[in-house]
């Protein structure tokens, strides 16, 4: 019986339970989600295909060594008494990656050295001083990861090498490219598995394109790949390793369409290159247009996915207008689609005029960016839930007034009394408002007044005219409206007469292509292992 282990898979924040739902297709047992990570267990063959078949995992760990240390000669020791004979020997390389998370370990770098030095002088103490395994930044044969959380440390085995972002298909690329893992995870968060028509209609190197034809023909990432770190573990299985990458039976045919656009002619050379690398140009049609020629979309109603420009890296002549054309032809040609977008500033956001059915946090290159969608339908959406529509995760409409709303507590009533519905008027209140308000007889004192009406009221309670007119906080609000018109200082008020305008952002209205005309393209062509009926690419030829 094969032996079972626990793992870890690395992902992206936000893309933990597609993760999770891919590790439970394969097979994985013990499916935990945590934060930019899955746990997981299985045997070897579990480890082979997560590195194979996942979509969203950057890379897979393998634990070896858990102990706790508060600082760093414990480190230094507890490494120090690992028998490193079982993964490393003297003809062998290896390389260190830290993540730390606390006061004590605070600076990953020289976690890694000290993790390297307990390891070196292990070997020095039982062959030699100078018999030890080298240090290799790049391409080393075995890789240790160090976590460190508080005072918990886990050594483990990094068993992708490469982050597995990095499929092999990608010979060249825009500025400001999605990273596969990420478009990836937004087409399965969609729920999209090529059971419709696919658009991208602003593609730019076709990464969105690429992982859409792979997921609706079923093609695992990792067969592009020609090397995986755990092929120079010691207990490498050639033979079921070889039996994995060679199944190609789950594959199956496209029967949607896959279009994809862009306004940059030179952009789509670049997508043409890189799906040819995929070999999928079979699926995918390209086309030169912007957004706003767009006047039909496949049919039937699919699903949109794109990644317009932020104003950041990539930028338009007019970032405002861009995003108010996408809003347009969402309503007026893409009906009955649901659009996903990924962007990073609300202001751009607001200028599409639709309401989002959900919003998710991600990470897009270092920005902190939100992928919305929108159902597109037609009419209003009072028709749209009638004809049987539904909007995810939208909150249903309450139906009895008197139910208690979610989330609210009970407060006290009598047998037999609706705890929401209006107390009848007693003998005693004398307010307009019954129930709300209630005499104290026994005291003799006038009742609290907490509004504006007929009720009686004490004379410390009576205001002035203009009081009642302008309170303590009408003032506060005017004098905070006021502070968010005009700077705090007196010389930045403008005079009167005079226009004050907001500053440009020069930068930001760069025009041009995305590519300068200048750079040249350089076409880094992966070679990968053909695999026994690889896919074939019968719509374009090298």
């Amino acid at each position: 019986m094969n032996e079972t282990f626990e793992m870890v898979a690395k992902t992206f924040q936000g893309l933990e339970d597609v993760l999770a739902e891919e590790l439970r297709a394969l097979g994985a047992q013990n499916v935990m989600p945590g934060k930019r990570m899955v746990g997981f267990s299985g045997d070897l063959e579990m480890l082979y295909k997560a590195n194979m078949c996942c979509r969203t995992a950057l890379r897979i760990l393998k634990p070896f060594y858990k102990f706790k240390a508060s600082n760093p000669d414990q480190l230094y020791e507890r490494v120090k008494e690992y028998d490193w004979s079982d993964l490393l020997s003297l003809d062998k390389t290896f390389s260190i990656d830290s993540v730390t998370f606390g006061e004590e370990f605070s600076h990953s770098r020289f976690v890694t050295y000290r993790v390297k030095d307990a390891i070196a002088d292990w070997f020095r103490d039982r062959f030699g001083a100078d018999k030890r395994p080298k240090v290799r930044l790049d391409g080393a044969d075995i890789m240790l990861n160090v976590h460190i959380a508080g005072e918990d440390v886990t050594l483990s085995l990094d068993s992708s090498g490469e982050s597995l972002h990095k499929r092999g298909y990608r010979r060249a690329q825009t500025e400001a490219p999605i990273n596969e893992v990420l478009a990836a995870g937004i087409i399965l968060m969609s729920g999209w598995r090529g059971d419709s028509p696919f658009v991208d209609p602003m593609c730019g190197s076709g990464t969105f394109l690429i992982e859409a034809a792979m997921i609706a023909a079923n093609i695992y990432p990792g067969v592009y790949r020609d090397h995986f770190a755990f092929e120079t573990w010691k207990d490498f299985d050639a033979e079921l390793f070889e039996r994995l990458y060679n199944d190609d039976s789950n594959e199956r045919e496209v029967r949607f369409p896959i279009v994809g656009a862009d306004i940059s002619p030179r952009a789509l050379d670049i997508a043409r290159e890189n799906i040819k690398g995929a070999c999928v140009g079979k699926y995918i049609d390209l086309r030169v247009s912007p957004i706003a020629q767009w006047e039909e979309a496949p049919q039937p109603a699919g699903v949109l996915i794109t990644n317009p420009p932020y104003g950041e890296r990539i930028s338009a002549p007019d970032m405002n207008a861009l995003y108010k054309t996408i809003g347009n032809r969402l309503k007026n040609v893409f009906k009955g689609y649901h659009a996903w977008i990924i962007g990073y500033h609300d202001e751009y956001f607001h200028e599409i005029g639709l309401a989002p059915s959900q919003k998710v946090a991600l990470n897009n290159g270092g920005l902190d960016c939100e992928l919305r969608e929108y159902v597109i339908f037609e009419g209003t959406k009072k028709d749209f839930r009638a004809a049987g529509g539904r909007i995810k995760d939208e909150r249903p409409e309450r139906t009895d007034r008197t139910s208690r709303p979610a989330g609210r507590k009970p407060f006290g009533k009598r047998d037999g009394e609706d705890r929401f519905e209006r107390r009848p008027k007693r003998e005693g209140d004398d307010f307009r408002r019954p129930g709300r308000f209630r005499k104290d007889e026994d005291s003799g004192r006038a009742p609290r007044h907490f509004g504006r009406g007929d009720a009686p009221r004490d004379e410390r309670f009576k205001r002035r005219d203009d009081d009642r007119r302008f309170s303590r906080r009408d003032d506060e609000k005017f004098s905070r409206r006021d502070d968010r018109r005009f700077s705090r200082r007196d010389d930045d008020r403008p005079a009167d007469g005079e226009v004050r305008r907001r500053p440009i952002n020069l930068a930001a209205l760069g025009k041009g292509p995305s590519i300068p005309a200048d750079k040249e393209i350089v076409l880094n062509r992966p070679v990968w292992r053909r695999r026994k009926n690889a896919p074939s690419d019968d719509k374009t030829e090298d």
